[in-house]
């Protein structure tokens, strides 16, 4: 039955175990992820008496740590997201950085090239002028490879912090299951952990700053953690490990799986959030982007240059030759093939190259002899013609394909795939061919002179070669005839090669030619087209055509030119930095404001703390005084009893 004496005990024992809780809170007032703590009073069962029940005093029934859940679910996820972003951002201004140097950028250096073409055509037999092409185009050429390299040593870094990441992921996810296990044990009494609670909550914490992660409570006190799309990484006491794998195409390159027993599944795609998915972010965001894009830049300024050349007459009174040698598509076969096809692939059109890569898969299909093309960035299918046989290449994005081996005609294995970059590789097979100023045809491999017997206005503007490959040399009439004026291009042999109406100032094309005119010409007025003579090499029109292709819009369809390819490629790097800075800037600023919200309703509250330990102070007070009453009770009692 309840006494003064065990009801003022109880009490005093009580308010010391609340004051203890107190003073561990204002102990760990600053301690990063502490959660303070609350002792909860219940009412000890009463006894019943004549009168009716009897209290038998208090107990401490538990001690408490103020968690929310959501709120913490919201730190987690917005540090997830800052890091993401702040890694993405990081690693992206460093690309821009070297990008959009204002003296020694992508855009400058080419524009130095064009800068010293422009000199020449003023005076196209100038040796300095000459040697001014050539160290421009020498700087271009390694800047680009600069430019190239750089983005291989990122990438070699990105792969290292990749490793780096998953590693802490492991430790971190093995440490939460150790203290899972440590806490279901505990919690079997009935009392909860708290400091192993808030010691697991504070990896999970850290664990976020590595990847997104999400966490489900079990009854037992154990917590489950997920991350990507739902991957369980912690079950229980059980942590499962993450581990990098080489990817099918390229080795050099990690991929992310997650170790299921005797399984390993690839995850790559699924995960996001953190600094490891800011770093897979950068790697499909930001320097496979740049490099392809760069190699577009090589590959057309190699193209469009070796083209004009090849279309104009050097100092010699010979045919230019090619001024820029440069890499070829790249082809990776899956590490997982079983067959063994290869592929030759080879570019076919600069206009409809793309700065994508490819995933070309037999399916055994009926369709382009069983392949199927993906476009990796869109994911979308690509139409293609042909069936991949020498005879009729597979065609399409630029480049034809060709299947050969073991594999091909048919005994190519279903599921076989190879990734095709129709760009990546061409910057590191970029150099600059010619030599010597002599080399740099600056004339037209052809002249058009008007007929003596002319009588109208019209006079040679440009005589050019277009396209070399499509060029037969011989001797061509152009004649003038009807109203409205009309053409006829003829060869030596009197057979038609083009026919037209004239119009001043509109190119006259044929046989990869191109006889612009000025003026009027008279009916019956011809002139003649045929190879420049070797004492014409002052002659700067091939020249001109070159600095007029270089800034044509050859490229994505015919819409970009190569000038605007580069200042693009700078303005998109510099937009993802921005966007990676902006996101990296509000998602910081979320994490505060779910940090700070967190704090105010998990934090210690040291007015909240003095006044708690006042109060329990006084109660404490209370019940000893309350059992010194009692023993002066009970002394009295004794007293009377003995002397009574």
């Amino acid at each position: 039955m309840g006494d003064i004496l065990s009801t003022s005990v109880s009490g005093l024992i009580a308010f010391q175990q609340a004051l203890d809780v107190t003073s561990n809170n204002v102990a760990n007032a600053a301690t990063p992820g502490y959660d303070v703590e609350s002792a909860n009073f219940a009412e000890a069962p009463g006894q019943a008496s004549s009168v009716g029940y009897v209290g038998n005093g208090v107990d401490v029934s538990s001690i408490t740590r103020a968690y929310n859940a959501l709120l913490a679910q919201q730190v987690n996820s917005s540090q997830a997201s800052y890091s993401s972003f702040n890694t993405l951002s990081t690693e992206a201004a460093q690309i821009d950085d070297m990008l959009s140097d204002s003296s020694t950028g992508l855009t400058a250096t080419l524009q130095s090239f064009v800068n010293s073409l422009q000199t020449l055509s003023s005076s196209p037999t100038s040796s300095a002028s000459g040697e001014a092409v050539l160290s421009q185009a020498q700087a271009l050429v390694e800047q680009l490879q600069s430019y190239d390299t750089q983005i291989q040593q990122a990438g070699t870094q990105l792969e290292s912090q990749i490793s780096t990441n998953v590693t802490e992921i492991n430790t971190l996810a093995s440490q939460i299951a150790t203290l899972n296990g440590e806490i279901a044990d505990q919690s079997g009494s009935g009392q909860t952990p708290n400091q192993l609670m808030d010691q697991r909550d504070a990896l999970v914490s850290q664990l976020s700053q590595y990847v997104t992660v999400n966490t489900v409570a079990q009854g037992n006190g154990e917590t489950n953690v997920y991350i990507g799309n739902g991957q369980a990484l912690v079950t229980g006491n059980v942590a499962q490990q993450l581990t990098t794998i080489p990817n099918a195409y390229n080795a050099s390159e990690y991929d992310v799986a997650l170790v299921n027993g005797n399984t390993t599944i690839d995850i790559t795609s699924e995960l996001s959030g953190g600094s490891l998915g800011g770093l897979l972010a950068t790697r499909t965001q930001v320097l496979d982007p740049t490099q392809n894009a760069i190699g577009q830049i090589s590959v057309a300024l190699a193209t469009l240059a070796n083209q004009q050349q090849q279309s104009g007459m050097d100092q010699t009174g010979a045919q230019g030759q090619a001024m820029f040698a440069v890499g070829g598509v790249q082809v990776l076969d899956n590490a997982n093939n079983t067959d063994a096809t290869s592929l030759t692939v080879t570019r076919t059109s600069l206009s409809d190259l793309t700065t994508d890569d490819y995933v070309l898969t037999y399916t055994g299909g009926a369709a382009n002899g069983g392949w199927q093309l993906l476009d990796e960035t869109t994911g979308q299918a690509v139409a293609m013609t042909g069936d991949g046989t020498s005879g009729d290449p597979l065609e399409a994005a630029g480049v034809s394909i060709v299947a050969n081996g073991a594999g091909a005609g048919g005994a190519v294995a279903v599921g076989d795939s190879f990734l095709i970059q129709p760009t990546a590789a061409a910057t590191e097979g970029l150099s600059l061919l010619i030599s010597s100023p002599a080399q740099i045809a600056s004339a037209s491999l052809i002249q058009a002179v008007p007929g003596t017997d002319n009588s109208g206005t019209a006079s040679v503007d440009s005589a050019i070669i277009t396209d070399p490959g499509e060029w037969v040399p011989d001797t061509y009439t152009i004649s003038f005839n009807g109203s409205p004026l009309q053409y006829e291009v003829t060869n030596s042999e009197g057979a038609e090669v083009a026919t037209g109406a004239y119009t001043s100032g509109t190119p006259i094309s044929f046989l990869g030619a191109q006889v612009t005119l000025d003026g009027t010409p008279g009916d019956g007025d011809t002139f003649t087209v045929g190879a420049n003579s070797t004492a014409n090499t002052g002659d700067n029109s091939n020249l001109l055509a070159l600095i007029n292709t270089l800034s044509a819009a050859t490229l994505n369809g015919g819409t970009t030119s190569l000038t605007s390819a580069a200042n693009n490629l700078v303005s998109e790097i510099g937009t993802t930095t921005q966007q990676a800075q902006s996101n990296a800037s509000a998602a910081q600023s979320v994490n505060q404001s779910a940090s700070d919200a967190l704090n105010n309703a998990d934090g210690v509250n040291l007015d909240e703390e003095a006044s708690l330990m006042v109060q329990y102070e006084q109660a404490y007070q209370a019940c000893a005084q309350m059992i010194s009453a009692s023993t002066t009770m009970f002394d009295s009692l004794i007293t009377a009893m003995t002397y009574g």
